[in-house]
């Protein structure tokens, strides 16, 4: 099964593409990101970053796509153009595949950690780790959305097993 992670992200959307092979086993395909121009207007990037996500989604053709929820603590109004661009992911995603699903990054830490509050290098650790690449992906987001993907080969699993979707 082919699972494509996106990490949310007006400037910078970070992807990942793993596969889960039926030994259970997880493959790294590819990861990297998806940028656009800040001097861009905003409805430029949007489709800019639809653009990205389907030329990842007509290279891989995943089977299942896994897309990190967003968490603001401090400012909102900075989160406004991410939610924006996080709504296009959606869209494009969904329309290319029904099986779409969401993770909070308290779910993601718990899932390749066992600590719901393990920190980015952790996290980054882990991922290079479960992945047996030689160093850590780079940049942050591309790592961001492999353990997105990672969170959804190893939690999709129980939705086999109580016959969820």
């Amino acid at each position: 099964m082919i699972i494509l992670g996106l990490d949310p992200g007006l400037a910078t959307m970070g992807y990942g593409v793993v596969e889960k092979k039926k030994n259970d086993d997880t493959v790294a395909l590819d990861f990297g990101v998806v940028l656009t121009p800040k001097d861009e207007s905003l409805p430029v990037r949007l489709a800019m970053l639809e653009e990205g996500i389907n030329n990842i989604l007509n290279k891989y053709k995943p089977d299942e796509i896994a897309v990190e929820e967003l968490f603001f603590s401090k400012n909102i109004t900075t989160g406004i153009p991410v939610a924006h661009a996080r709504g296009v992911m959606l869209l494009t995603c969904i329309k290319y595949c029904g099986r779409l699903y969401e993770y909070t990054p308290n779910q993601i830490k718990q899932s390749l950690t066992g600590y719901g509050r393990a920190d980015k290098m952790q996290m980054q650790h882990v991922v290079t780790s479960m992945l047996r690449l030689n160093k850590i992906p780079r940049p942050d987001d591309a790592a961001d959305a492999l353990a997105v993907a990672l969170c959804h080969a190893h939690t999709s699993r129980f939705g086999k097993l109580f016959n969820i979707r």
